[in-house]
C-alpha cells in the first residue's frame, strides 16, 4: 500500500499524545544518524522522523541517545513517541515494529594478525568480545553464543575503545562504522562474514495500536517511493541500501 493513510484523530493522540512528535534519535549507529557540523542531527531516521511530523502537521521534537539500549530503557518513562531500533524479541513485548526500512551486519573488528577469519572462529573458550550494552548485536550474540564471553560497554564507541583498551579478541558492531576504524588504522581489519543481519524499523510503544498501523504504512511507503535510499545517499551511506 503506498498511498496515505487517513490521519484519524486517534492517530495524532498516539503518535503525539503531547501535542509535539517525541523521536528518539540514536546516535549510536552512524548509518543511521549522527551530529551534523552544526551538531543538529541527520541521516536517514532524522529524514524519517521530519517526514513523519510533516506529515501529521506536528512539531518535531529529536531526542538523542548516544546507544540503542539507552533507547529502549527511555521507554519505561515514556520519554519518546517513535524511535529507530532493531527488530529484537527482547524489545517485541514492549515496542510495535514496522517492517525493517534498512537491513546492516553484525560482524568483528579484530586484529590485523589475529587468526580468526569467520565470525564462528570467535565464539571459543576463553574469547572475550566487546560489545555495545543493549545494542541489537549484544542481545543477538547473548542468545547465540555459546563459549566466548561478551564484555559489555556503555555504547559501541566505547565497546570498540574496550577492545583497545582491555586487548579483547574482537569488538562487535555495525560493519560500517567498524571499516572505517579499520580504514583508518592498518593493525585492525573487519571479518568479510557477518554473525547477523540487523533488521532497523521504526517503532512505537507497544498498546498505541492506531499508531503501530500508521508507522506500518508510512515506512512502506518511504521505501517504495524512494525516500529511504535518497536519505541514506545523501549522508553517505552509499554501500547501504533500503531494505526491500
Amino acid at each position: 500500500m503506498t498511498e496515505n493513510e487517513p490521519i484519524t484523530p486517534q492517530v495524532i493522540d498516539d503518535l503525539a499524545p503531547t501535542g509535539v512528535l517525541r523521536a528518539a534519535i540514536n546516535f549510536g549507529n552512524p548509518v543511521l544518524a549522527r551530529q551534523g557540523p552544526d551538531g543538529s542531527p541527520e541521516g536517514v531516521s532524522v529524514t524519517l522522523a521530519k517526514a513523519l511530523a510533516n506529515e501529521l502537521g506536528v512539531p518535531l521534537a529529536m531526542i538523542t541517545f548516544d546507544a540503542a539500549g539507552k533507547v529502549f530503557a527511555a521507554l519505561e518513562s515514556g520519554a519518546w513517541d517513535i524511535a529507530f531500533l532493531a527488530i529484537e524479541p527482547a524489545r517485541e513485548a514492549l515496542i510495535a515494529f514496522s517492517e525493517p526500512y534498512v537491513i546492516i551486519e553484525g560482524t568483528y573488528l579484530v586484529a590485523t594478525d589475529s587468526p580468526y577469519r569467520r565470525v564462528v572462529d570467535l565464539d571459543q573458550p576463553g574469547l572475550k568480545l566487546a560489545v555495545g550494552q543493549g545494542a541489537a548485536y549484544d542481545l543477538y550474540l547473548t542468545r547465540t553464543l555459546k563459549h566466548a564471553q561478551l564484555v559489555r560497554a556503555e555504547t559501541s564507541a566505547a565497546a570498540v575503545d574496550a577492545f583497545h583498551a582491555l586487548a579483547l579478541d574482537a569488538a562487535a558492531g555495525v560493519r560500517q562504522p567498524l571499516q572505517s576504524i579499520a580504514d583508518a588504522d592498518s593493525r585492525y581489519r573487519v571479518l568479510a562474514d557477518a554473525f547477523t543481519s540487523i533488521r532497523q524499523a521504526m517503532a512505537v510503544p507497544r498498546g498505541r495500536q492506531a499508531a503501530a498501523a500508521y508507522v506500518r504504512h508510512f515506512v512502506k511507503r518511504m521505501k517504495t517511493q524512494g525516500v529511504v535510499q535518497a536519505a541514506l545517499t545523501a549522508n553517505g551511506q552509499k554501500d547501504v541500501s533500503a531494505a526491500p
